[in-house]
């Protein structure tokens, strides 16, 4: 069965062209307009047929196949799959980095740390640490092992305000997403729990709800993060379990929550005995203030991790659990990978204790702040949301700009840029704005003149919104 002429109407559907298109067909497929085994147009069809690019039609087919909903063969077409959507989740977290080179794109979409003597300092430690493998590397690592390690992540978190903490508090992960699956492990109960969520929040706190089969939960934020009335109204309304937000640097908006607004949401918590997720990976500047694990040591789940601040590729991370807490969540992590890689947690407490780990942070957060510099003087004349310290600024467009347009505009210029709805849920709230986060791996001349590339387009809007 063919139905190669196919072709919705977008419209209906806010947000960029090629999510559009997939709910679009995820629609259509579920009202039965497209049976099992109906071939779809070409990608260049579509493309022709819609007035999108066939990028755009090609990254809609690539999610709808990731789904279950699609099945691509070579050589035949695309297909709507005969078989049931399949389970698990349905959604990459992250699209695949690019890094310049021969694709001439510069990726302002994940924050990307400087090299700034990481390479050396790592192959120093590994020259050490393969003096003193033994049988020890042979076996399952366990939580015992890890105890020195946990003990130098309360010295890395001194320039917090975190209340009184030890090594019996922290949990050790393999990255920040990790540790968020963690604490929902340690949290979740029941069928169906609901999490809940700032309406415009980082996605990996939905990937991972959805993936411990949660309901999530959208709450309203103002400048000053989650608006404490609409979080009771969900407390009472759903009954919620789990808050997850980031004080310190709300990403992707850039705000900070003050000490006044983190109280009441402190004592909102207590009230409805709801547990918090404080996500504090963004944080790499000091804070002068106390964090909502100081408040309400109790409750609180603070999560951190090295990517922002190291490197990204070691998959460190940790958990600061509630009060009396850190043995359930060291038992957590036992259940589901034993402990931390024997390499990994070895090649950390080496850089934690010679010192390196201080020194790379520093010169990161130096070159971090350089680029930050850069970014707002270039865009400065726009309404731009930052704060010292934080690797990623908040761009609201100017009138003449969607968001949707902004990024394609951007990516056909060689620049890649995160609009607000991946930010929202489907059916959320997003405005009409980007994010952009500092690729600091870039030759300072090569990250300027993406910048002033950017700059260029918000001063010349389209004539046509649908562009």
């Amino acid at each position: 069965m063919t139905d190669t002429t196919w072709a919705p109407d977008l419209t209906q559907f806010p947000g960029p062209k090629y999510l559009a298109l997939s709910r679009a067909l995820r629609d259509a497929i579920r009202a039965g307009d497209l049976p099992p085994n109906s071939q779809l147009p070409t990608v260049r069809d579509l493309a022709w047929r819609l007035h999108l690019t066939p990028g755009t039609v090609a990254r809609a087919y690539q999610l709808a196949t990731q789904e279950g909903l699609l099945a691509a063969t070579v050589g035949r077409g695309t297909f709507v799959a005969a078989q049931s959507p399949r389970l698990g989740p349905t959604q990459a977290l992250y699209t695949e980095r690019v890094t310049g080179g021969s694709t001439g794109l510069v990726d302002f979409r994940p924050p990307q740390v400087p090299e700034v003597g990481q390479a050396e300092a790592f192959r120093a430690a590994l020259l050490e640490m393969a003096g003193a493998t033994g049988q020890g590397w042979l076996d399952y690592t366990s939580q015992l092992g890890e105890a020195a390690l946990r003990a130098e992540i309360v010295g890395w978190m001194g320039d917090r305000i975190l209340g009184p903490i030890g090594p019996e508090d922290v949990a050790l992960t393999h990255g920040g997403q990790n540790a968020i699956s963690l604490i929902f492990d340690c949290c979740l109960r029941g069928e169906r729990p609901v999490v809940l969520i700032e309406e415009l929040a980082y996605p990996g706190f939905r990937y991972a709800a959805r993936a411990a089969r949660a309901e999530v939960v959208p709450v309203e934020i103002d400048e000053h993060g989650i608006v404490p009335e609409a979080l009771e109204a969900a407390c009472r309304r759903h009954g919620a379990q789990v808050l997850c937000l980031t004080t310190e640097a709300q990403n992707p908006s850039t705000g900070r929550m003050p000490v006044k607004r983190r109280q009441e949401i402190a004592d909102i918590a207590r009230r409805y005995d709801l547990q918090i997720l404080e996500d504090d990976c963004y944080s790499i500047a000091e804070s002068d203030i106390p964090s909502l694990r100081a408040l309400a040591p109790e409750r609180v789940w603070l999560v951190g991790s090295v990517s922002k601040t190291i490197s990204a590729a070691l998959r460190f991370g940790y958990v600061i659990c509630p009060a009396g807490m850190g043995e359930a969540g060291r038992l957590t992590a036992q259940h589901g990978f034993f402990a931390l890689s024997r390499p990994v947690a070895d090649l950390m407490l080496h850089l934690f204790r010679s010192g390196e780990a201080q020194r790379i942070r520093a010169a990161v957060q130096a070159e971090f702040a350089a680029r930050l510099q850069t970014l707002v003087n270039l865009l400065g004349a726009y309404d731009l949301g930052w704060q010292p310290g934080v690797p990623f600024v908040w761009l609201r467009l100017p009138i003449g700009w969607r968001a949707s347009a902004f990024v394609r505009a951007a990516e056909a210029r060689g620049v890649l840029v995160r609009s607000a709805d991946e930010y929202a849920l489907v059916h959320g709230r997003a405005p009409n704005a980007v994010r952009l986060a500092i690729a600091a791996n870039l030759p300072r001349d090569v990250f300027e003149a993406a910048v002033q590339k950017l700059s260029d387009l918000l001063a010349r809007p389209p004539a046509d919104l649908s562009v």
